[in-house]
């Protein structure tokens, strides 16, 4: 809303308004503004929250430290929804179709979370919505998703057009310590594609229309169909490992904010023509905006551990973990990058594994032996190590690390190939 004010402010040559045109000036805005949010408004949403006595039931799973938790309020993801939605609407340009498509996604994750919470604490049923109708609401989230980046005509990205009457263009780039220069004829086309970058390939790129192109004239729709049901499968897995992820005081919240960091630099790179002609990557045009909804995000997590890290004073629940792996997945899609998100959101990839492998070996053993067994102590894996007696905090500090190092990692894909 502010960036409209400012624009027209601008047009009228008031002094400084034209600053609100520079996506880092409001990113770092937007980043203050969910810090302030998430510490001012998270102490009262606290004390209410309280006040309804909306705590946390736990179960005594023997865990160092798991039954001192008991009451603790829940539901606070809240925070972290207004502390995203609030300096978003303040800041983004809303009429970006990236930044509908996440405000669309936040909303919606964040009620499929919220109702899963609910009946957990009112209606006190341990189980929460349903496991059917939870996935349900997860397809929806995939769906919508899905066909706006399918089939929303301003969804597109530039490619290289090659020409010999085309501007020429000198390349720099440091190789082996020397500069190297290169020319080239081209000029940037807008495509409509479901091309995405595949990590440490040449080229860079992979089609998902290359999985429908055989069926002729009905590639189009089958393509869509295909790419929808990616989709689907990726918002699904992801949000469901930053669930799996949340059971340790700042866990989910401090490796998310450590992947939003990281989504901040690709979508800034991608949404920069000088960035992406550099760094031979996919210019996704207007995708920049959405530096201003990531900086939110990683000011809203951050925010967050102000109340969240170790001792707790409130848990997110799935108003928060179910909406932050959402996020994060809609987020690498709109920027092309999901293929990258089981190297960026290893934590999140680990703890689901681990979960799976736990239950499919025990379910093994059981059958073939009578008697189930298991691979880790508990699961999700950093069950695992309180049941070895590490301290919580010395876990999420080691999970922590291991995320910067994935982060790290991933940032290489951009020039390793």
């Amino acid at each position: 809303m502010l960036y409209y004010l400012f624009t027209y402010l601008n047009e009228l040559d008031f002094p400084g308004a034209g600053v609100f045109e520079y996506i880092t000036f409001r990113a770092a805005f937007a980043l203050i503004a969910s810090l302030i949010i998430s510490m001012v408004i998270g102490k009262r949403i606290i004390q209410r929250l309280q006040l309804l006595q909306v705590g946390e039931i736990i179960r005594d799973l023997g865990l160092q430290g798991q039954i001192e938790k008991q009451g603790t309020p829940t539901m606070g993801g809240l925070i972290i929804l207004a502390a995203i939605l609030i300096p978003t609407l303040l800041f983004a340009q809303l009429d970006n179709i990236y930044i509908i498509l996440m405000i669309i996604s936040t909303i919606m994750l964040g009620f499929i979370g919220f109702i899963d919470d609910y009946i957990k604490v009112f209606k006190k049923n341990k189980e929460g919505l349903a496991g059917r109708f939870k996935v349900m609401g997860q397809v929806a989230v995939g769906v919508v998703v899905g066909s706006i980046l399918y089939f929303n005509q301003d969804v597109v990205v530039k490619q290289k057009a090659f020409n010999d009457d085309a501007p020429t263009h000198i390349s720099i780039e440091l190789q082996n310590d020397e500069v190297k220069e290169s020319v080239q004829n081209y000029t940037w086309e807008e495509v409509k594609s479901t091309v995405t970058t595949i990590p440490f390939v040449k080229n860079n790129e992979f089609n998902y229309a290359w999985m429908t192109n055989w069926l002729g004239d009905a590639a189009p729709i089958a393509g869509g169909i295909v790419f929808i049901i990616i989709v689907i499968i990726i918002i699904t897995a992801v949000s469901n490992g930053a669930n799996m992820t949340d059971g340790l005081d700042g866990l989910a919240t401090g490796t998310s904010a450590i992947i939003g960091v990281t989504l901040a630099v690709f979508a800034y790179v991608s949404g920069n023509t000088v960035f992406a002609d550099y760094l031979n990557i996919m210019y996704i045009p207007n995708s920049g905006e959405l530096v201003v909804y990531i900086a939110a995000f990683v000011g809203a997590c951050i925010g967050f551990l102000w109340y969240n890290s170790y001792p707790a004073q409130v848990f997110m629940g799935d108003t928060g973990s179910l909406a932050l792996g959402g996020i994060i997945a809609v987020f690498s899609l709109a920027v092309r990058k999901e293929l990258l998100i089981p190297l960026l959101c290893g934590i999140f990839l680990i703890e689901n594994l681990s979960v799976m492998l736990q239950v499919g070996y025990f379910k093994y053993t059981k059958k073939k032996y009578g008697e189930g067994k298991r691979v880790f102590l508990m699961a999700p894996l950093h069950h695992h190590f309180q049941k070895k007696n590490m301290h919580e905090a010395k876990i999420v500090s080691r999970f922590w690390i291991v995320g910067i190092m994935l982060a790290l990692l991933t940032f290489v894909t951009l020039k390793l190939r």
